[in-house]
């Protein structure tokens, strides 16, 4: 079986979408002090790249990618393309080599990887599809019958509200739940009581008995860090995620040197060396990579492994299908991120409206099927007139 062509499109969703609103959710941006509609004006997205990988044996990969979608379909189509045409796509590690050394002087980190991400895990959706077996299954197969998943939103609302949405996850079933910050260290004291407020308003709702995550969303220095989480500490936090900017490993390695609340990482990471580099500066408590962002599936179950080997637990970023498989085969990985389906906010919910096949949660656990090969996606294409295609 031979790689016949690479196909990439760009959709853009123009639609409606639910603007969100000052102190939304922090973020890097947050530390300038600059003027702003909303708290995530430069870290919405409303586009999303498909990867369609094509063989001779008639078998179609799919991968996908949502940071950056137009410079990265041009990564694709330019630097990644001409290497996979004619290539045997069971060869998974030498053709993630190949892109990897071919675009090292740019590529090592962020848009370049995020290429090889997606196209590695189109390689990895065919390979289950002529395989006749979910990916899963080739990773390592089943470690639990079903996979509990975590509420992921919560973002800074009026209390009633977020006591509200807190509320209705709970009577859904769901065991554990994150929020956002709203406050950063812009916004000084009064903005530190505003985010135990957040915090306060969910635990007063689900109680102690439902695991509760916070997400800074690297909008945090380590001073400011240092200063909430003594305040934090009696809310019992699974984990304090992304509390400062991701190049700061020494900054994460600090907080989790604290001992106090547990230090979650990695959503920003890049593949099995940038792991590495936090695993031995003792950075994080739970890792969080992102597979359509770290390298692909064929890095992913590298650092799933590294991860295992230190006791690390790996729950990754965003959910979705390329991640659930890997935490499907994983005894390591105790549960995983979900997205409820909700209106287009701030870009994560975009996969609900593209593809068919991602399972929703019931009872706060999702199931992935042993009869559909491959990540067991379809794309939506009669939906797609929702969105703007860029091929």
């Amino acid at each position: 079986m031979k790689i016949t062509d690479v196909r990439t499109r760009v959709v853009e969703w123009r639609g409606k979408t639910a603007p969100p609103q000052p102190h939304f959710c922090t973020n890097p941006i947050d530390l300038l002090a600059l003027p702003a509609k909303d708290s995530m004006a430069s870290f919405r997205f409303h586009g999303w790249v498909i990867v369609e990988v094509f063989t001779d044996a008639g078998h179609v990969g799919i991968g996908n990618a949502a940071l950056s979608p137009r410079v990265t379909k041009q990564v694709i189509d330019v630097y990644l393309k001409p290497l996979l045409i004619g290539k045997d796509p069971f060869d998974t590690e030498f053709l993630w080599q190949h892109m990897y050394r071919q675009t090292m002087a740019f590529g090592r980190k962020g848009i370049g990887m995020v290429a090889i991400s997606a196209v590695d895990i189109a390689i990895w959706d065919l390979l289950g599809k002529a395989a006749g077996q979910p990916v899963f299954k080739l990773l390592g197969g089943r470690t639990k019958a079903r996979i509990p998943v975590y509420a992921s939103r919560l973002y800074s609302q009026p209390l009633d509200d977020l006591a509200a949405e807190a509320s209705k996850y709970k009577e859904a079933g769901y065991r554990a739940m994150k929020l956002r910050f709203g406050w950063g260290p812009v916004d000084g004291a009064a903005g530190m009581e505003r985010n135990l407020e957040l915090v306060r308003t969910v635990r007063e709702v689900i109680g102690y008995e439902i695991d509760l995550m916070a997400d800074a969303y690297m909008g945090w220095t380590l001073d400011y860090a240092r200063r909430m989480i003594p305040l934090l500490e009696p809310f019992r936090l699974r984990w304090l995620e992304e509390p400062v900017i991701p190049d700061d490993i020494h900054g994460y390695a600090a907080l989790k040197a604290m001992g106090r609340i547990p230090i979650a990482g990695g959503e920003h990471e890049f593949t099995l060396y940038g792991f590495r580099e936090l695993i031995e500066a003792k950075a994080v408590d739970y890792i969080q990579f992102d597979t359509n962002r770290v390298g692909g599936v064929t890095q992913a179950r590298k650092i799933a492994a590294l991860a295992e080997a230190h006791s690390i637990p790996v729950i990754p970023h965003a959910g979705q299908m390329h991640n659930f498989h890997i935490v499907m085969a994983s005894l390591n990985s105790p549960m995983a991120e979900y997205f409820p389906i909700v209106d287009v906010e701030v870009g994560n919910e975009l996969f609900w409206y593209i593809f068919d096949g991602e399972p929703q949660a019931v009872g706060g656990e999702i199931d992935l099927r042993d009869d559909l090969p491959g990540l067991g996606l379809t794309i939506k294409e009669s939906e797609l007139n929702k969105f703007a295609v860029l091929e």
